[in-house]
């Protein structure tokens, strides 16, 4: 939000630092200033970001509040007097009924205070003088008069006001649940159907403003109103957050309600707003305010109960500070009280006198335990002013069960080029089906259709990475996320940690490997390394039974020790197509519980054999269906010690079955012999061949001697 450092000045006359100084010192307190621009009238123009848990601090006196806290200087109230009349003497007109405005909360639950004042004899123009200068800094559109005093205001002091044009109300002001179905056009132009969680300002008849997001357009005020009713009030938060998100509605008003706004603030809001109407759009304020106030709202709010607070304690969490005048370098007492004060709470000393029972403010529901206060004195006094010393502690670290394999896990694809990265833990009802055959747990207030559950899966985070990165033009992508999954039920959530991968592009061909599968064993081939890392047996690949988003022929399940754990393949083209992926796309999922019931392999020195070692080629035809794996596995069944290597050197087919017959291919094998204690010699070697030999026929294949 802009923020201008002229109007901050109104309520701090005795601030003597420059806008630059406050700026640094403001963001150093976590009121964060991201740019300073000078303006050309003098002062300057604070581009802001306010932590969502300090609604207090989206407003200029908030911020006004928090430099008189850090600089000790004063803070001038705001004006909270009797509404004032056209010509600026304090003063009312009673009505005929010599009452309030009639105001009834239906809904006590969704609307804890509602006030309202009726204005009549106003004339509304555009906007002039200080109030358009200031929405011409800030970039705030001015509309007019009467309706841009409330934006003032909650410009000014942070507190949404609103006003309507009193002559559309029939009857008094109701706040209640909506009806089911219930239709009301907004400010806006827009029309929205309601539901029965929805609050709305109603009169006998009719809505006439969504609650805490945005007026109705029948009530709204033009040049032509003549009578105005201003309203101040609180709203439950997670009700206009609701609202909020199932409208699609985002407003300046629900922005503050919806993170909790000031229930005490509401009547010197509604003064505030009427004396600016009255100033800027004559007319005279009829009859007293009205103020509704339900009382279990205020014992959430502004009646809390008050906070311990241990000076000690406080002395105690914090540590030492750099400061020689400190006595015993520890934030002094005086320095404590003087700092909640300044904050807005009221300090009460306790009965031990060791300490204060602390009255919280209404506009700080984020402060509720003593830890809370502890905090607020370490943020002003300053977090660069204590010292830097290690909190004292016994015993030592204790790593977590799976740490050594976690990190195996991370070691060995960030050593294969792989990058790690993090996904949304969110996904939607769609790709929770298409990824997972498990119940996906749904959310209650989702932010959008696309972030419906809870990720059953990693897998579609890990397709919206590379969707992203192809769009941004990186050529090649290889990406892996170790991260929590969740399935179960909203009753009953199961989560337990996930690895996924994925990655396109750039896959070259080799002897063995076409450029069109390239990218689909290097995939595989990082999930061996990863799985060589545990102690079970090969891993064995199978094309059955895989999950739908794999492409017909173009993946395989993993399976370890008779287990599967886990799968890998390409993409399918309608996925590709719906995700507007170009590339071709390949993606692996490990079950990480299944995986680390298996024990890391230990590192173990062996000394190098000083002997030759002796290569020996073979040649064989083996029909289609002879995978890779049954060949390895039968000449590993040899338990020939003495081998040390074994891998396929070419791999060959002919379409047209001149060289190599149809349904068959022609493997190239390449054996690696060596002994740690003796030269080898021509009849071992030569055992050893025929024994591979023979087992490769067993398995079916037809020995092609040179």
């Amino acid at each position: 939000m802009n923020i201008l450092s002229n109007w901050l000045r109104e309520y701090l006359p005795a601030l003597e630092v420059s806008d630059r100084q406050l700026a640094d010192d403001l963001t150093l307190r976590g009121i964060a200033v991201e740019g300073v621009h000078a303006l050309p009238d003098g002062g300057s123009l604070f581009e802001m970001d306010i932590t969502t848990n300090r609604v207090d601090a989206m407003n200029h006196y908030g911020i006004a509040r928090e430099a008189a806290t850090i600089y000790g200087v004063p803070l001038l109230q705001l004006e909270d007097r009797r509404v004032l009349n056209a010509e600026g003497e304090p003063g009312c007109v009673p009505t005929e009924a010599n009452g309030a405005y009639p105001v009834r909360i239906d809904a006590p639950e969704l609307c804890g205070r509602f006030t309202a004042q009726v204005i009549r004899g106003v004339t509304v123009k555009p906007s002039e003088g200080i109030v358009a200068e200031r929405f011409a800094q800030i970039g705030q559109k001015p509309i007019s008069k009467a309706v841009d005093i409330t934006n003032y205001n909650w410009l000014s002091m942070g507190h949404p006001t609103h006003v309507f044009d009193l002559d559309t109300i029939e009857g008094g002001i109701i706040v209640r649940r909506a009806h089911a179905g219930e239709k009301i056009t907004l400010l806006d132009g827009s029309e929205k159907t309601l539901t029965t969680d929805d609050v709305v300002i109603a009169d006998e008849k009719k809505a006439l403003s969504l609650a805490g997001v945005m007026g109705g357009w029948d009530s709204r005020v033009t040049e032509e109103t003549k009578n105005i009713l201003v309203e101040a009030a609180w709203f439950d938060p997670a009700t206009i957050r609701a609202t909020s998100r199932r409208h699609g509605l985002h407003t300046d008003a629900s922005h503050r309600y919806e993170r909790g706004a000031d229930l005490g603030a509401c009547a010197l809001a509604n003064r505030l707003v009427t004396r600016g109407v009255i100033a800027a759009c004559g007319g005279e304020a009829i009859g007293p305010m009205s103020d509704v106030v339900i009382e279990a709202q205020e014992l959430r709010t502004t009646k809390r109960p008050h906070v311990a607070l241990s000076v000690e304690e406080v002395q105690r969490l914090l540590g030492t500070t750099i400061e020689e005048s400190t006595a015993g370098h520890l934030v002094p007492a005086d320095v404590v009280e003087q700092y909640l004060q300044a904050l807005g709470c009221h300090l009460r000393p306790s009965a031990d006198a060791a300490g204060y029972e602390v009255t919280l403010p209404s506009w700080r529901l984020d402060l509720e335990r003593e830890i809370d206060l502890i905090e607020e004195i370490a943020r002003v006094y300053g977090y660069n002013r204590f010292a830097d010393t290690l909190p004292s502690f016994s015993g030592g670290v204790i790593a977590l069960p799976h740490a050594a394999k976690e990190e195996i896990v991370r070691t060995t694809l960030l050593a294969l080029g792989w990058t790690e990265a993090i996904s949304s833990t969110f996904a939607s009802e769609t790709d929770s089906a298409l990824f997972t055959t498990e119940s996906a747990v749904p959310m209650g207030n989702p932010l959008n259709a696309e972030a419906g559950n809870l990720r059953p899966s990693l897998l579609p985070g890990m397709a919206g990475m590379l969707l992203l990165n192809s769009t941004r033009d990186v050529a090649a992508v290889r990406l892996f996320e170790y991260g929590t999954v969740f399935i179960g039920s909203t009753a009953q959530v199961n989560e337990h940690p996930s690895l996924t991968l994925g990655a396109y592009g750039n896959a070259s061909a080799t002897r063995t490997i076409d450029a069109a599968d390239a990218l689909f064993f290097e995939v595989k081939g990082a999930v061996e390394e990863l799985l060589s890392r545990f102690v079970a047996s090969a891993p064995t690949f199978s094309g059955d039974n895989l999950p739908k988003w794999i492409a017909p022929g173009r993946g395989a399940s993993i399976t370890l020790e008779g287990k599967t754990i886990g799968w890998f393949g390409e993409l399918t083209n309608e996925e590709r197509e719906r995700r507007k992926l170009k590339e071709n796309v390949v993606l692996a999922e490990l079950n990480v519980p299944a995986l680390f019931a298996f024990d890391l392999k230990q590192p173990a020195a062996k000394e190098p054999s000083r002997y030759q070692a002796v290569e020996r080629d073979f040649s064989f035809l083996f029909a289609d269906n002879i995978t890779w794996a049954a060949v390895s596995q039968a000449i590993a069944a040899l338990n020939i010690a003495e081998m040390i290597s074994l891998q396929p050197v070419e791999i060959f087919r002919d379409a047209k079955g001149k060289a190599v017959p149809r349904g068959e291919y022609s493997l190239l094998l390449r054996t690696v012999f060596q002994s740690p204690e003796h030269t080898l010699r021509e009849e071992e070697i030569a055992g050893w061949q025929e024994a591979i030999v023979a087992a490769l026929i067993k398995l079916g294949g037809k020995h092609r001697a040179a």
